[in-house]
């Protein structure tokens, strides 16, 4: 038995990061029914990645809204609305991503919502909370350009860079999952719901707690990113990425002067304080990267492994997939349309009594499950 069985989850949202939310629910076993405007349905449907469709929806559309069930509602039409409502009253978890304002106008505000289920756990995802930017799109890459987290990118002489994925969206939807399984929680003993809200921004700015930290507590000095392979600008040589004679090689923490014997640098050995790992970082790496060209990636590996140096071979999707280690985690699972296609995705990387959980239930069509819900709750 998953977790979450027994929990019914109503999906309002649409995109990414509270659709995301409501998915990871449901591979931990809520039942999800998604709220859809009949005809489009979720905008995301639409929302193409590379121009890659499947079965008419986007393939970004079946990875975030596989095992769950649509039920196709005008929230503007009285009855739709009012059906809508009856389900809201059986619900445990209600998500939703509206612009601020929205819900309320339709009558679907928090505060309407709690009277019609003092029981239920209201989810928000925002933009960018409450103040001046609350009206904002509240949108990835913007998030991720107003948080600061852009000018960690890249080397010194580079302008900002963005991750490359929707960093900002995800990790919100994992904090919506925080806070919602957490509400739950308190559920239980208290027997009332709450109001869960999240946003871009702050989760984008908890991601970078580890630097802002010092950022705060620095003088509010902007972080020097390194001219030579930066991966984090609070750290010192050797933390990068250097290319090799047929790769690339990551290094991660670790002494200087060992890290020279290790390689056959004798000119790291000069570098004793370790002090100067950071404060003459680039000079230090600069003399790695050269040296490190020289030969290809395993014949560093096999210096740097055996001493246990923190360090790790660069690998793209093909390779990775091909590897042992990958195999061994079983994280790609087949989902099904019931009378349509196969799509391959991951699966829920979280492992609890040691089960995997997998769901071949792909993502439904708009209204697929309208009439069977509305039968079973007498809509």
């Amino acid at each position: 038995m998953k977790p979450l069985e027994g929990l019914l989850v109503l999906d309002f949202a649409q995109f990414l990061a509270a659709p995301w939310a409501a998915t990871r629910l449901a591979d931990l076993g809520a039942r999800v029914i998604k709220i859809e405007r009949p005809g489009g349905g979720d905008i995301c449907r639409q929302l193409y990645i590379s121009n890659l469709s499947l079965d008419g929806d986007s393939t970004l559309f079946h990875s975030i809204n596989r095992n769950k069930q649509s039920f196709a509602a005008d929230l503007k039409n009285p009855a739709d609305l009012a059906a809508v409502k009856q389900l809201i009253v059986r619900a445990d978890v209600m998500i939703q991503n509206f612009r601020p304002g929205v819900m309320e106008r339709i009558g679907l505000g928090y505060d309407a919502c709690r009277a019609l289920n003092p029981r239920l756990v209201y989810g928000v995802v925002t933009g960018y909370g409450d103040g001046p930017w609350r009206e904002k799109p509240g949108q990835d890459l913007l998030a991720q350009s107003v948080s600061g987290l852009t000018w960690l990118n890249g080397n010194a002489d580079q302008p900002p860079m963005a991750f490359g994925l929707s960093i900002a969206d995800l990790t919100a939807s994992a904090h919506l999952v925080q806070g919602i399984l957490a509400a739950l929680v308190r559920r239980g003993v208290t027997g009332a719901g709450a109001l869960v809200e999240v946003s871009l921004l702050e989760s984008i700015l908890d991601l970078q707690f580890e630097l802002t930290t010092t950022f705060l507590n620095d003088g509010g000095k902007r972080p020097e990113r390194s001219a030579i392979n930066n991966a984090n600008a609070y750290l010192g040589a050797p933390y990068g990425i250097y290319a090799t004679a047929d790769g690339h090689l990551a290094l991660a923490m670790g002494s200087i002067p060992k890290l020279g014997e290790l390689l056959g640098l004798a000119a790291l050995a000069q570098f004793a304080d370790p002090q100067t790992w950071f404060t003459r970082r680039d000079e230090i790496k600069r003399l790695l990267a050269d040296h490190l060209k020289t030969q290809p990636t395993r014949h560093w590996l096999d210096r740097l492994e055996p001493a246990d140096y923190w360090c790790a071979e660069v690998l793209d999707w093909n390779r990775l997939w091909q590897t042992d280690a990958f195999r061994a985690l079983d994280f790609v699972q087949q989902v099904t349309r019931d009378d349509g296609p196969t799509l391959a995705t991951t699966r829920c990387p979280i492992r609890i009594d040691g089960q995997v959980y997998k769901s071949p239930c792909g993502a439904p069509r708009v209204g697929q499950h309208t009439r069977a819900i509305q039968t079973e709750f007498h809509l």
